[in-house]
């Protein structure tokens, strides 16, 4: 029960109320004395049944206070693991699920949620001896388990291999536990998956010619993923199938299994039927039906596509992103396509939490963008008046030229609002001019087409710069096979001195910054395209750029800076060309002051004292460098590291998680714990192995 401080007051005697009413009136205050005291009191009485309230709370794992999981999970004989992965910080559902997990100890359908749990990671857990071919005994026959597979059944031979094989296999000897043995008796292995699929609502699709539409934004190939299932909670009793996990989308299998994957359709008794569906198309404003939904093959053929759709049908390639209206069809349309793709983090922009790295938030005057009286971003940035937020509130494309003016001692942001991803295509230069201290930033938004550039014109006198949660498209934009078309250009440009930049948690091509200004990277990925081209440097593409700090941060492309300040867990990946002036592919012109420390760059680079780093030596430089699953802006796994990375640079950073743009998701530890817990779970003799599917 609240007890308010009015409440309190009532309780006191009436003549020190009226007393207390007077003292207040004689000097003009809007409470007396007594009443203070008692708002004073109010706010500890709160605080203490708040704390009451907490204290029952805290019995229950469901409901305790984060820190007290550990401490419940001691009594039942629980031990905590590496405790620093963000989805699992708190391993509330595995101490939760303990006692559950103990009972049934040992089937695959714990292994999978104890992989589920530890990691935050989806999964799934395979008896690799149940995908054994053997001769089997008349009395214990196993239906359908053949030596040869079935050549007419397309889906179990698109899946050998993977986490749902059904194809038999003869016996491997070697261990499970390496990595590279699978299928034997005591073999057990779990499948996990690092990539998540990010959600797209109703994001336009670009024309490419008539009737023909690209999923992508930027017109390169881009496959679509599933979007994985959550309709089972709590303790799982099934092991997982194929659409409770984020994988590329096949055509036979979109094909086979649409009703899982399209569509909202409603039956007869107005129940939507598809409640999670992974791809939704809408044209003119109306939701295609499924029944009107045919997967097919839109590849190139000369000039047109491969196939045409149909009468009264829409075509989907789920492979390259393709869309085909059919023949009767009104064009250009208004194309809208709600689907997932494939990435390793929040990074970037996307829909997913973006709220807290907003930089202007109570306060600030708001304006949306599109609406009747703003339908453009610069005429929202012109009504701002130089302080404010132009925030776009849906996933739409805007063609425009930006320039933006700051008032003196305020603030702008552009920014897509929560859970919106909008595309900015460039037309030309997005220009900043700002007073004395003046703040510009950028949050959530995809943009291509075109630099930022901040120039010294005499009259700019901009103090700081933010580009959060953004992608700064590499190469400007992608060609049909997701190649940059200007390789190594520049998208952001700083001219003018003492301006204090900020990225984070983005994706950019290649930097170019007067020396007199300081670069601050924390999470993000600077890609100039190639490692022998200039990802850092002045204007001029040689001179030294600005202080360059970094923190967790991936850069491909040589780096020419005026001083380190701080470089901390970060990749270099950088080298000379056969006719390059450069003296080192990482080059700072003072090296007195700053630090390199639990980094991998060039190890010829010239740069301030180095501490755990790697190359260590010469002989380490020839054999040891990060290797990527890809390097290519645009494909789902872009800037991830391979399993086939060195430990060195896997578990080199300063916390042993990995190095560069990806350290904040704690790949490493989430391995480790998962390695740690099998072994308790594990029945005497078998053995596991950790599979990585994307």
């Amino acid at each position: 029960m609240s007890i308010n401080s009015q409440q309190l007051l009532e309780l006191l005697p009436a003549i020190h109320r009226i007393r207390d009413a007077e003292i207040a009136r004689e000097n003009g205050w809007e409470n007396g004395p007594l009443e203070d005291l008692m708002v004073v009191i109010a706010e500890q009485l709160a605080l203490m049944e708040e704390n009451i309230e907490q204290s029952y709370d805290d019995l229950f794992i469901e409901t305790c206070a984060d820190w007290l999981t550990p401490y419940i999970g001691d009594v039942i004989g629980y031990q905590s693991l590496h405790g620093k992965v963000p989805d699992v910080a708190s391993p509330r559902a595995e101490v939760a699920h303990t006692i559950a997990l103990r009972r049934r100890k040992g089937t695959a359908v714990v292994l999978e949620q104890l992989a589920r749990d530890v990691t935050g990671w989806n999964a799934r857990a395979v008896e690799f001896f149940k995908e054994l071919g053997w001769t089997q005994h008349m009395n214990h026959n196993r239906d359908d388990v053949h030596y040869s597979p079935d050549m007419r059944n397309m889906e179990p031979l698109a899946r050998i291999g993977s986490a749902f094989n059904r194809v038999q296999h003869t016996v491997d000897v070697r261990r499970v536990e390496s990595g590279r043995g699978q299928f034997n008796i005591p073999s057990i292995g779990i499948f996990l998956w690092r990539l998540e699929a990010y959600a797209h609502t109703e994001s336009p699709a670009l024309r490419l010619a008539e009737r023909r539409y690209l999923v992508s934004p930027l017109g390169h190939a881009l496959p679509l993923y599933s979007r994985p299932r959550s309709t089972r909670q709590g303790l799982i009793s099934t092991l997982a199938s194929p659409e409770n996990v984020p994988e590329p989308l096949a055509r036979r299998q979109l094909h086979d299994h649409l009703d899982r994957y399209y569509g909202l359709r409603a039956t007869a008794a107005s129940e939507i039927d598809n409640d999670e569906p992974s791809i939704v198309l809408h044209v003119d404003g109306t939701e295609i039906p499924r029944e009107q939904i045919r997967i097919c093959n839109l590849s190139d053929d000369g000039p047109a596509w491969a196939h045409e759709a149909a009468e009264n049908t829409y075509a989907i390639d789920p492979v390259l992103g393709r869309i085909a209206l059919p023949p009767e069809a009104a064009d250009p349309a208004n194309v809208l396509i709600s689907y997932h793709r494939g990435f390793s983090a929040d990074m970037g922009g996307g829909e997913y939490e973006r709220e807290n790295s907003f930089a202007l938030q109570d306060g600030a005057t708001v304006i949306p963008v599109p609406t009747p009286a703003h339908p453009t971003l610069q005429a929202a940035l012109d009504a701002l008046g130089g302080a404010g937020v132009v925030e776009i509130t849906d996933n739409g494309r805007y063609e425009e030229t930006l320039t933006v003016s700051v008032a003196d001692n305020a603030g702008i942001e552009l920014r897509a609002a929560n859970g919106r991803n909008p595309h900015l295509a460039l037309t030309g230069p997005l220009t900043v001019n700002g007073g004395e201290g003046s703040r510009f930033s950028v949050n959530g938004c995809l943009l291509s087409g075109d630099l930022l550039t901040v120039p010294d014109t005499g009259t700019n006198h901009l103090s700081q710069l933010e580009i959060v949660h953004c992608t700064w498209v590499p190469g400007r934009t992608l060609d049909a096979d997701g190649n940059p078309l200007t390789p190594a250009a520049v998208s952001i440009s700083v001219a003018l001195a003492n301006v204090s930049i900020s990225i984070e948690r983005a994706i950019t091509g290649a930097l170019r910054m007067v020396p007199e200004s300081r670069l601050a990277l924390f999470d993000s990925i600077i890609d100039a395209t190639d490692a022998a081209a200039v990802a850092f440097a002045d204007l001029d593409d040689d001179s030294p750029g600005a202080t360059l700090s970094a923190t967790a941060s991936t850069v491909i492309g040589k780096i020419h800076a005026r001083e380190f300040g701080t470089v901390s867990n970060c990749i270099l990946l950088a080298r000379l060309s056969a006719a390059d002036t450069w003296n080192a592919p990482v080059w700072t012109e003072r090296k007195q002051t700053g630090c390199v420390r639990f980094s991998f760059l060039p190890f010829n680079a010239i740069v301030p004292r180095r501490y755990r780093c790697q190359p260590d030596s010469a002989d380490s430089a020839r054999r040891l460098s990060p290797r990527f699953t890809s390097l290519n802006f645009g494909q789902a796994a872009y800037g991830q590291l391979s399993q086939l990375t060195a430990e060195a640079i896997w578990r080199g950073a300063d916390d042993e998680s990995e190095m560069g743009a990806f350290h904040h998701l704690y790949a490493p530890q989430r391995d480790r714990n998962l390695r740690i817990r099998l072994r308790e779970y594990l029945r005497v003799g078998l053995e596991a192995g950790l599979f990585y599917e994307s």
